[in-house]
């Protein structure tokens, strides 16, 4: 049987109480590793003694590795290719954003460049939405917990990490479980990184958005929404099928009572396909009982297979200006980032052969200073 990650923090603790030994002990092991790559266990000091023999035998402080880092001409984005010890591979993307450029409360943000992540949670994925190049690999296995960790940690030391989104390949509510223990060590004392700079995205997956509140407090939700109505919806995501429009909308509505928090929706642009005027109008209606930010998103290309186009600079502000002015919705508009090397929304795929110089981003605001208590 495989070592299992020393970020794997469920079976971590599943062995340290099968040998009566105290949890307090898990952060003081990650510590160490974070700060010593590539140490063994034995030069972690101050353990019981029973716990080094587990350690060496069921656990490595690292099961993946970085095959390739790629920058993007303008070295905003890094798109990082991460070899699983099982063989498979998945990417992991790091944007750099600058905070002065976005405000809070009308006026400008203090600080200066940080980094989002932008992880995997899954090897391919199920849902099949026909504008991502993850769905054209089909689904291979869920990510552990502690795979899911570990690309924070092979990111770190290319760049401090602040925020981390769960949008990259996979559907993170598809893995719940590994979610809810990733999510809990990347809050911990060993990465403390603040609930309320994780993002966590979905195409709708109700069962996980009910019980969202109670697992992830602070933590954002993000909806992949990208058309206002059903037959829309189920013809560019066929997962939608499971999830009819009104029945998400209502818990989306439940958990906002319950946590008090913003929902932001993500809605990729397709011209001629969900772009018009019309759709516009149609999804100010189907929002306005939320509080919810919105963020359209220019479609990246995925390759020949596609059949999409982006929608024109005009359709999209004219889309913002409907949603902004009729429905008082606060709408941005994501600016792109690492198209040139296959690294922006929805263009995540294991495959490195097909590069595209398509051109680079200026530093941009992130989705995490958009929050709204």
């Amino acid at each position: 049987m495989a070592s299992r990650s020393i970020f794997d923090s469920g079976a971590l603790r599943s062995e340290f109480d099968k040998a009566e030994i105290s949890h307090q002990f898990i952060p003081v092991i990650w510590k160490h590793v974070l700060q010593n790559p590539n140490c063994d266990f034995e030069s972690v000091s101050s353990l019981p003694s029973a716990a080094y023999p587990i350690l060496k035998s069921k656990f490595r402080t690292m099961t993946s590795s970085v095959s390739s880092a790629v920058d993007s001409s303008d070295r905003v984005t890094t798109k990082l290719l991460i070899r699983l010890q099982n063989g498979n591979s998945v990417e992991a993307v790091i944007m750099r954003y600058d905070t002065t450029l976005g405000k809070y409360d009308g006026k400008q943000r203090p600080g200066g460049v940080r980094s989002t992540l932008c992880v995997s949670s899954q090897v391919g994925c199920k849902m099949g939405c026909k504008f991502c190049a993850t769905g054209t690999m089909g689904f291979k296995t869920n990510l552990s917990s502690g795979e899911i960790v570990e690309q924070l940690v092979h990111a770190s030391r290319f760049s401090k990490i602040r925020n981390i989104v769960f949008m990259g390949m996979g559907e993170p509510l598809n893995n719940y479980n590994a979610l809810v223990e990733a999510v809990q060590t990347m809050t911990g004392p060993a990465f403390q990184l603040s609930p309320k700079r994780i993002t966590v995205s979905t195409v709708g997956i109700i069962p996980g958005i009910n019980k969202f509140n109670d697992d992830f407090p602070n933590v954002n939700l993000a909806v992949s929404l990208h058309a206002p109505d059903q037959e829309v919806r189920c013809q560019i995501m066929p997962a939608a099928r499971a999830f009819p429009i009104t029945k998400l909308m209502d818990a989306l509505l439940a958990y906002q009572n319950k946590s008090n928090q913003t929902v932001f929706v993500e809605y990729i642009m397709l011209d001629g396909i969900n772009d018009q005027e019309q759709h516009a109008h149609q999804l100010g209606k189907v929002l306005e009982p939320l509080k919810s930010v919105v963020n359209l998103i220019p479609f990246n290309p995925i390759g020949t297979s596609s059949n999409y186009q982006t929608s024109s600079d005009q359709n999209v502000k004219k889309f913002q200006k409907i949603l902004r002015g009729i429905y008082n919705i606060r709408t941005t508009i994501r600016q792109q980032m690492g198209q040139d090397i296959s690294g922006a929304c929805g263009q995540l795929v294991v495959n490195l052969s097909e590069q595209r110089s398509v051109g680079g981003a200026s530093l941009l605001t992130d989705i995490e200073d958009l929050r709204v208590n």
